[in-house]
């Protein structure tokens, strides 16, 4: 087939060449300027199209180009059937048609989901749950709530890419936290094939130097990952609002697909008195939410205990459904929100009884603390009684409590963490004493402590922060008495000491390391993680350790925030290989580095080697062991107390204020309080923060979290639905199931796709091979030119060995000795770009036919058959891909010619029974001859067939349109109902406890809501209007790719 340049305008689905490479046509879209206002050489209509890198399989970069005037644009497509001089093998038809089956993704279709088979994931039934209802939602809002350790990165990653594969996202933006960066950019990469690029400072840096200081770091790449702290600054958020439409222009369609917000709860309104204020998180977020088609929010602990917080998150999420100030309806709640939690009776257990997930179990290590750590605590506690009945005023005592709990924090760390604690406190002391400076505000003061409140992915900024909030706060305090010197020199005297040395708390883990790792002086095969919140205590702990021989050969390993990438995953490597492969058995981390990392494939011991005062972070230090994968039968976390702690543990709690072992003791409980309220964590955890900041400070002896935990009572209901959740995943199962049945998406058929691919390309065949435990699986050979780079990643990252591949999920499950190769693996990629340009390949260069014959039972049809397979395409009113599959049409040869055509069920039976075995080479050849003659009757029964497929999904798509527009009319009909009753409620007046900033919010979303509902009329009527244009007048769209002769074995020799 010849690619010749046409004069006509390409349709939405053809296949063009734009500058020497292949496009689909995804738009059309005709000049609205008058041809007089053109130049005389551009004169004449004009079309801007919209085309998709075939090359990158749909998943790469788009181009816009005017194609009358793209120099050597040209259509390489047209609808005709394959002229054939030969027959392919049965096999390599049949790969090719399943190349191109797997390349059709339909927008309209609510059933086959194609992600989960794109994804080297070992994925768990439950994980399907979000992307079957993305695919069911005409615009995808989820708020993904499950409990953590469930994998929601995982469940986001399979929505984003099911939405690229249908066309409907491209334009992606991930936004986390800053430690979690690095992580969800290897995840998108290794898992699905995604490459995302991180924008931050760095990246700034580097775009300007490359390309001019104008360059936009938010345009230059389709799909971007941000932390939110970094987004929520003044120049990024600037130049973030330079790629939105101006004001006053209309912001449809939206300039941004997929906006993906991770810890959401992070960027909901943040409460601290009576009512909950936006954050400077919460205003990025709100302007940058509007302008994207699909949002996922993800967060284990969704509700943070105030009403306004959870309204206005929600809102975010989806302003159609949900309001601020609104109670959200409980059937739209249902709608948007996923969320299983492992305490679930109905989702606790597999299918065969067996626990979905090991308990966790907290285990005290008790230390004999000695009378001179008991001083030094003590002389603290001293030090912050002074230092707190001296503070003058509200600023100056908010800022000696700050670095009085800063201290005290590094104390209960480590000799080291408090020493340099200590010394930058004397050294900002000496200074404001020699200068005279402005003392800080407290809106100064409170900006200095919320950068404490970031999440940092560097320790060495997050000590930078801390030590400039040291010295603003240490500018407030008067001038220190000769008793507070005392104080300041004796804990200093004793902290240089005890770095030099092991202190109790030391001593006791070195003992736990002894009997559990290394019984007998022998390493066994058990891991441990000790975490710790500070780099200097890491950093102290290495070296004590290492003096008691447990860093040699590789047995220790640190991980901190800010080490080098390629050293940060070697460590990560060796800590998930298999002990017997990997030396490691230690793995000292601090939070900054660890976050969001998985570290459960032979690890299920965990020590805080001190509690964190926020909840929040204790869990997610328990979630890298805790979650989904973990094989132990239970998960043991560690925490050190006080000696006879367990004597006492039955006991009520009689701990004189402040005394160390009364301290560690309260720690102690708020861990195990916290093992019993996780499911109310966003409620009861901020309750219990609080409470542990005023028991360290001398305040309060006991937790009470009662009344915290009975008002979460309704929220817990709220967040909660009667859903039989076993029964769910079995569905869910099945839906994954009938989508491999249906497009033939088993192993075999994707090894038989590779094979054929290699074979073609003159590649070396793939090398049968058997892993240790004898399941069947491929080496490698090595290829030639640009398909050797289909070897990268099969290096194992600790052993450096080559690992053999495998298309079976089943086979590399629970293992890292051999790599799944899915089909958004550079490999399949390859093959199916190569099998796929077949269809458009020019006469004289294609590598098949396209056209085979195959021997049937003769109780099918007792004559021959042929039959032809083509893409049908249907596009919508705007556009808008709406189906896309393949067809097949056909009829019986009698006497030489077209006998009679075959309905749809015949043919299914007939290519359902057609087996690899070919007619004699006599019989091919007469099939052959009569080729020609046929081919105008095969076209015509082509059309026919898409005539009638097209009926049938015109009232199909006519449904779903009428459906879509009433859902989405009384949506926003019951919204607008909502938020009129909550500003007409007597009760929905100002409270007068409210301070000047929670009343400016309250007037801020009394204002908001009111604007909303004056909205919604307007928006219903532009919104239906939409859908009508989406799925109106849908043409079709049909290209012939293939032909099968069926030849029933009675003739097959003749």
């Amino acid at each position: 087939m010849t690619a010749t340049t046409l004069s006509s305008v390409p349709e939405q689905g053809q296949l063009v060449q734009v500058r020497s490479r292949q496009w689909v046509v995804n738009n059309v879209k005709p000049s609205s300027l008058p041809s007089v206002a053109l130049k005389p050489e551009f004169a004449g209509p004009q079309n801007l199209l919209t085309l998709s890198s075939v090359e990158d399989d749909g998943l790469g970069e788009e181009l816009q180009v005017v194609w009358e005037i793209e120099p050597g644009a040209r259509v390489i497509e047209k609808v005709a059937l394959p002229e054939p001089t030969g027959f392919d093998a049965p096999d390599k038809l049949d790969a090719f048609l399943d190349a191109v089956r797997w390349g059709a993704a339909s927008t309209a279709d609510l059933k086959n989901i194609q992600s989960p088979f794109r994804s080297g994931i070992e994925i768990e039934d439950y994980q399907l749950d979000p992307v079957v209802r993305a695919i069911q939602m005409p615009r995808v809002n989820l708020l993904i709530a499950d409990d953590v350790g469930l994998g929601k990165t995982i469940e986001a990653g399979m929505v984003g890419l099911e939405l690229i594969i249908r066309h409907r996202a491209r334009k992606i933006l991930i936004v986390v936290p800053s430690s979690l960066q690095i992580q969800w950019r290897d995840q998108m990469r290794d898992k699905f094939g995604l490459e995302f690029r991180i924008v931050d400072s760095e990246l700034m840096r580097e775009l300007r130097r490359r390309r001019g200081i104008h360059v936009n770091p938010w345009s230059h790449f389709p799909r971007l990952i941000t932390s939110i702290d970094f987004l929520k600054r003044e120049r990024p958020l600037r130049l973030f609002r330079e790629t939105l439409p101006a004001p006053g222009e209309p912001i449809y369609p939206r300039k941004y697909d997929l906006l993906i917000c991770d810890e959401a709860h992070n960027c909901a309104p943040s409460g601290r008195g009576k009512y909950a204020t936006d954050s400077l998180r919460t205003q990025a977020l709100r302007e940058l939410a509007p302008h994207f088609e699909h949002k996922l929010f993800l967060t284990a602990t969704p509700h943070n205990g105030y009403r306004e917080s959870f309204s206005a998150l929600l809102e975010l999420l989806d302003n159609q459904r949900f309001s601020r100030g609104t109670d959200p309806d409980r059937k739209q709640l249902e709608a948007i929100m996923v969320r299983r939690l492992k305490t679930d009776p109905t989702f606790a257990k597999k299918w065969d009884g067996t626990p979905r997930f090991p308990p966790r179990v907290l285990e005290p290590i008790e230390v004999p603390y000695t009378d001179e750590e008991r001083e030094i605590h003590a002389a603290l506690r001293q030090y912050t009684k002074c230092r707190s009945e001296r503070a003058r005023d509200n600023t100056e005592r908010f800022a000696t409590e700050f670095v009085l709990k800063t201290l005290k924090k590094r104390l209960f760390s480590s000799p080291a963490a408090f020493l340099a604690t200590l010394e930058r406190h004397e050294e900002s002391l000496r200074s404001a004493k020699k200068k005279v400076v402005s003392k800080p505000s407290m809106s100064v003061l409170q900006r200095e402590f919320d950068r404490m409140d970031e999440e940092y992915a560097d320790d060495f900024e997050y000590d930078e922060a801390t030590a400039d909030a040291l010295d603003s706060a240490t500018r407030l305090f008067v001038e220190p008495t000769e008793q507070e010197i005392a104080l300041l020199k004796q804990m200093k005297k004793w902290a240089d000491r005890a770095r030099a040395q092991q202190d109790s708390k030391t001593k006791q883990l070195i003992e736990w390391l002894k009997d559990n790792l290394k019984p007998g002086g022998k390493w066994s095969h058990e891991r441990v993680i000790i975490f710790t919140e500070y780099r200097a205590t890491q950093n102290w702990l290495q070296e004590v350790l290492a003096t008691e021989g447990f860093s040699g050969g590789d047995r220790l390993l640190t991980m901190y925030g800010g080490m080098d990438s390629e050293h940060r995953e070697a460590v990560k490597a060796a800590f998930q290989t298999d002990p017997e492969k990997s030396p490691v058995r230690i793995l000292l981390a601090t939070d900054a580095a660890s976050e969001g990392l998985d570290f459960q494939n032979f690890c299920s011991r965990l020590i805080h080697y001190e509690i964190p005062w926020n909840p929040n972070r204790m869990e997610q230090r328990n979630g890298r062991i805790d979650r989904h994968g973990q094989k132990a039968n239970k998960v043991l976390v560690y925490h050190f107390v006080g000696d006879g702690y367990k004597e006492r543990a039955n006991r009520q709690f009689t701990g004189h204020a402040s005394d160390m072992e009364a301290d560690l003791e309260f720690l102690m409980r708020v861990a195990q309080k916290i093992e019993t309220i996780r499911e109310d964590l966003g409620k009861v955890g901020p309750v219990i923060a609080q409470q542990v900041e005023e028991a360290m400070l001398g305040r309060r002896t006991t937790l009470h979290t009662e009344d915290a935990e009975r008002e979460a009572q309704p929220i817990r209901k709220m967040l909660r639905f009667e859903r039989d959740l076993h029964k769910q995943v079995q569905a869910l199962m099945e839906q994954y199931r009938e989508t491999r049945r249906e497009l033939r998406l088993s192993p075999e058929n994707i090894t038989e796709v590779v094979t054929v691919a290699l074979g073609l390309a003159g590649q070396p065949a793939l090398i049968p091979a058997k892993t240790e435990d004898g399941k069947p699986c491929f080496q490698l050979p090595p290829l030639r030119g640009s398909w050797a780079a289909c070897a990268e990643g099969l290096e194992h990252p600790h052993t450096k060995e080559i690992r053999p591949i495998t298309f079976n999920e089943s086979v590399s499950r629970g293992r890292d000795d051999v790599v799944l190769v899915h089909l958004n693996h550079r490999l399949p990629q390859m093959c199916l770009r190569l099998l796929r340009a077949e269809v458009w390949a020019e006469k004289g260069r294609s590598k098949l036919q396209r056209v085979t014959a195959r021997v049937i039972p003769n109780d099918i049809i007792d004559t021959p058959a042929i039959i032809a397979h083509a893409r049908l395409v249907v596009i919508g009113g705007d556009s808008y891909r709406l189906h896309e599959e393949i067809i097949a049409a056909g009829g019986l040869v009698k006497e030489g010619k077209w006998g009679s055509r075959l309905n749809v069920g015949q043919i299914d039976a007939a290519l359902g029974a057609g087996t690899d075995r070919e007619p004699s080479s006599s019989v091919k050849d007469k099939l052959l001859d009569l080729y020609a003659n046929l081919v105008p009757s095969l076209a015509t029964a082509l059309e026919a067939r898409m005539k009638d497929r097209v009926g049938g999904l015109e009232k199909r798509l006519a449904e779903r349109a009428e459906k879509e527009a009433t859902d989405i009319s009384a949506i926003l009909t019951e919204l607008k109902k909502a938020i009129e009753a909550e500003l007409d409620d007597p009760q929905y007046v100002q409270p007068l406890l409210f301070d000047d900033p929670e009343r400016d919010q309250f007037e801020r979303n009394k204002n908001a809501m009111r604007a909303r509902a004056k909205e919604i009329p307007g928006e219903i009527e532009r919104e239906t209007e939409a859908i009508k244009a989406r799925f109106a007048n849908p043409q079709a769209r049909m290209f012939p790719v293939a032909v099968t002769f069926l030849v029933p074995e009675k003739l097959a020799n003749r």
